[in-house]
């Protein structure tokens, strides 16, 4: 049957992305024992150096369940989980934002930059 559109086939409507304002954003904040960082440098080995927001510059490490899924670059913003031992120094990466996350982050006034 020529023209029928039902699941035969035929021509697809066009791909139009929502607008930025259409829908609400769902944005995971730090916890407690939790902190903002901004990765500063890649050290290799599923390590970065991170400027946390409470000012300390700490080492994070990727755990193996995120390193296999998301990829951390430089200035990302991501939260940081402090060691209970050594915690001033070392961390864990335990979430990475997009840039829209971060954008309403720092339109609500969690970072600044």
């Amino acid at each position: 049957m020529a023209g029928y559109r039902g699941n035969q086939g035929g021509r697809r409507p066009p791909y139009r992305p929502a607008a930025p304002g259409d829908a609400p954003i769902r944005v995971r904040l730090p916890e407690e024992g939790e902190v903002l960082g901004v990765v500063t440098a890649t050290l290799g080995g599923g390590r970065l150096s991170v400027q946390c927001k409470d000012g300390k510059e700490r080492i994070g490490r990727i755990p193996g369940k995120i390193r296999r899924n998301i990829w951390v670059r430089h200035n990302d913003v991501v939260i940081i989980k402090p060691w209970a031992i050594d915690g001033e120094k070392h961390g864990d990466v335990i979430w990475r934002y997009n840039h829209i996350q971060v954008d309403w982050l720092r339109n609500k006034g969690y970072i600044t930059r």
